[in-house]
């Protein structure tokens, strides 16, 4: 343990100015790979102090001008006094010359710190829509597909994600993401059947979709859709599952929520302990009651456990914003049955969606 009673703070102060001590510095480490919350906290207050030194070196460097101005221009010598003349052009364009290396410096280097972290937090953050085997579908394919909603489409899609329903009579929800730049998009259910779809209206910001199926008179189920939508975001440590198709059957896992915000602090986004792989973009999270509490987004590239949901605050809002009349489930079906049982409700209402591209 750190044998000093240090808050965040002054423990980022310690370990900027390097005196923090081997065992301190090793107990250190080990907190901030184990404890996510506190890792980012510290991380924050290290990058305020590390601006707070550089302000303070740049404060220094303008009273060293000020100085040199001063001395240049002081009172005139007294008699008997030796006087020593400066040339002030001359030391003044040395003085800039000085200045603006250090600006161009300072400008470099704070481009390559943005550019880096940049590429670093992408880096960090993968989408989950999954690549399919890329096969060229002519363009009459295409056409024909768009004129037969209940055709099986011609070749294997590009991508595919999850999606799934938000009412009965075909309105389902997925990623924006899985759905950009879509020419076409069909959905499969749990019996394999294909059924065209289109986009009625998205959230980019938020990566949330809403489709719905071509066909009329379609039904994912024989009943009403179980599940409700949560209002408000669910508490730390939450249990959660989650269904989804990385494959060509339904697969599950179960984990539970690690921090009320998502990726970067976003506050409509969980971030959770629960493994994710593509093909799971749109995959709904649902807590122990049954209740839908947000959709699976992305993932930390390099960690097969840390993954993000957008929670379905962001559906209720588009919804708002829009002139859809949309009858969502008001009435939770699935908190009383075992999860066995909720499960195999669930996978009439969940779908894997198809993405072709030209």
């Amino acid at each position: 343990m750190i044998s000093r009673d240090f808050h965040n703070w002054q423990l980022a102060e310690a370990f900027v100015a390097g005196t923090l001590e081997a065992e301190e510095l090793a107990a250190l480490q080990t907190r901030l790979q184990t404890d996510p919350v506190f890792a980012s906290e510290f991380q924050e207050s290290v990058d305020l102090l590390r601006s707070l030194d550089e302000g303070t070196r740049q404060k220094q460097f303008r009273n060293m001008l000020v100085s040199i101005h001063k001395e240049n221009t002081a009172e005139p010598a007294k008699p008997g006094w030796k006087v020593r003349t400066i040339p002030l052009r001359t030391h003044y364009i040395r003085t800039a010359a000085v200045a603006a290396g250090i600006a161009l410096l300072t400008t470099l280097s704070t481009f390559w710190i943005v550019t880096h972290n940049e590429k670093k937090r992408s880096s960090q953050y993968s989408l989950l829509k999954r690549e399919l085997e890329t096969i060229k579908r002519s363009q009459s394919a295409i056409i024909r597909n768009i004129h037969e909603p209940q055709a099986t489409p011609v070749a294997p899609a590009n991508f595919s994600g999850t999606g799934f329903a938000l009412t009965n009579d075909g309105y389902f929800v997925t990623n924006y993401h899985v759905t950009e730049g879509a020419d076409s998009l069909y959905i499969q259910n749990r019996e394999g059947q294909y059924f065209k779809a289109h986009l009625v209206t998205f959230d980019a910001k938020a990566d949330i979709a809403i489709l719905k199926v071509d066909k009329r008179n379609f039904r994912f189920g024989k009943s009403e859709v179980p599940y409700t939508l949560a209002a408000a975001k669910k508490p730390l440590g939450s249990r959660v599952f989650t269904l989804g198709y990385p494959q060509d059957e339904i697969v599950y896992n179960e984990g539970y929520i690690s921090s009320k915000n998502g990726f970067m602090g976003d506050s409509i986004q969980y971030r959770l302990e629960i493994p994710a792989v593509p093909g799971q973009s749109g995959a709904p999270v649902m807590d122990n009651a049954g209740n839908v509490i947000g959709v699976i987004t992305g993932k930390e590239s390099e960690s097969s456990g840390i993954t993000y949901a957008v929670s379905t605050k962001a559906i209720h809002r588009l919804l708002a914003s829009t002139d859809i009349d949309l009858k969502l489930p008001r009435s939770n079906k699935l908190g009383k049955l075992s999860r066995e049982q909720q499960i195999e409700k669930m996978e009439y209402y969940t779908c894997s969606v198809k993405v072709y591209k030209k």
